[in-house]
């Protein structure tokens, strides 16, 4: 069958020997470069990464139908070199980066490690700021490079401080595995470690296959990283947003007075605050914080859309020509919160609002990061009004994106003024 269908290989740019593509390829900005060439060959085509051959699939329907109507096909996570060797497999301007990012993390850490951590305390700085270094380096061109060409890591050493920072996370995890060990009360399990060590109990006369210490650090790590920088990243893009269109902001604080007062907002409060729920949703499309997703690997050889595809194809669901296709979106390049709303000022649910994707190997922790978005802007929204330092305009902040392996926005220097309903 293969043969067969080997002329019908997704068309794409000719590629060089050995480099492939790379002489076009935007390093920096890689999904820029696949969504140019989505408009000359069309919604699925193949890109060479270096020597690898990697197939793109582009736009709302073609995305949707690979991942959900394929999605068995389509299921398998792609061998990214990096993440192989990663996981062994007040009023005064300031930057909100790093408050953002402790007050979400301590979501997330409360549930693996079943405590929280005070925001001063050095070794929580020093993990956000080992997680912070690992997302900009595995987003840089030279971990791209190394990702194409893993023979040639002595001399890209880009990914060697990524392995370093790895191992610093781990002997943390570690030193927490033995003190839950020792603690350890199968009657009250105290956080999701506790419940992974007591199914290892269970499990240890049958298979150590899954319930081993490796993967439980390499599962805390992800899931501590993961659970921490997309809201925190998302949140950014929402302060930011919000500074930039002041009217948003001030249409969102009503909307959360009128409904909560100053009463805290609670998660079903979301479904009484449609406008607020609506610009949530646009700062993720816009924000389009994970362009390229995280690549999939064809499980079996598979004919999509007339093409033929082998087993074992690195393919890359492009989100970002998702949340910026015209056929969806009436105005795709403009932060719009009526994206999410009808003519009477509801909210609608759009199908191709896929930042987490969809399919098998969606987001598992898109439940909670819908929550905790939503809490934490309206919070947020409730207490304060953002506004750029003095002497800048709202319109001269710069809504460039400042590229890593999420998409987040440039530094910014905020003014955080508590609102009068909040004293």
């Amino acid at each position: 069958m293969a043969k067969a269908y080997k002329l019908q290989s997704p068309p794409g740019p000719k590629p060089w020997p050995v480099i492939g593509n790379l002489h076009i390829l935007n390093l920096k900005r890689p999904y820029q470069t696949m969504l140019e060439l989505s408009k000359k060959y069309g919604s699925i085509y193949s890109i060479h990464m270096g020597p690898r051959k990697v197939v793109v699939l582009s736009g709302y329907e073609t995305v949707k139908d690979a991942l959900v109507k394929y999605g068995n096909q389509f299921e398998e996570r792609s061998r990214v070199p990096i993440f192989e060797r990663l996981f062994n497999g007040k009023g005064k301007p300031f930057e909100i980066k790093k408050v953002l990012n402790a007050s979400v993390a301590n979501v997330i850490v409360s549930v693996l490690f079943g405590k929280r951590f005070d925001y001063q305390d050095p070794q929580f700085l020093r993990l956000l700021t080992l997680i912070g270094e690992n997302v900009k380096l595995i987003g840089s061109s030279r971990i791209v490079l190394f990702n194409m060409f893993p023979v040639l890591g002595f001399l890209l050493r880009s990914h060697k401080k990524v392995l370093r920072n790895r191992d610093e996370i781990f002997f943390f995890i570690r030193m927490t595995l033995l003190e839950h060990h020792q603690n350890l009360d199968k009657n009250d399990p105290r956080s999701f470690i506790d419940a992974f060590l007591l199914r290892q109990q269970e499990e240890n006369d049958i298979s150590a296959d899954y319930f081993n210490e490796e993967n439980l650090l390499a599962l805390v790590s992800n899931l501590f990283a993961a659970g921490t920088e997309t809201t925190a990243t998302t949140l950014r893009w929402g302060v930011t947003l919000m500074m930039r269109y002041p009217e948003v902001q001030e249409k969102v604080h009503d909307e959360i007075v009128k409904v909560v007062g100053s009463a805290q907002p609670r998660i079903e409060h979301r479904t009484q605050m449609p406008y607020t729920d609506a610009v949530v949703h646009e700062i993720q499309r816009f924000a389009d914080i994970l362009p390229t997703s995280l690549p999939h690997e064809t499980t079996t050889d598979v004919i999509f859309k007339n093409y033929y595809i082998p087993k074992g194809t690195e393919v890359i669901p492009l989100l970002t020509s998702v949340l910026q296709d015209p056929t969806q979106w009436e105005t795709p390049d403009t932060f719009n919160p009526a994206h999410f709303l009808n003519s009477k000022g509801s909210f609608v649910k759009k199908e191709a609002f896929m930042p987490f994707s969809v399919g098998r190997r969606m987001c598992a922790g898109e439940p909670l990061a819908k929550m905790e978005l939503f809490l934490f802007f309206a919070s947020l929204m409730q207490k304060f009004t953002f506004l750029p330092p003095h002497g800048v305009s709202n319109l001269d902040l710069d809504l460039t994106p400042d590229p890593g392996f999420t998409i987040q926005p440039r530094p910014h220097k905020i003014r955080a003024l508590l609102r009068a309903s909040a004293l």
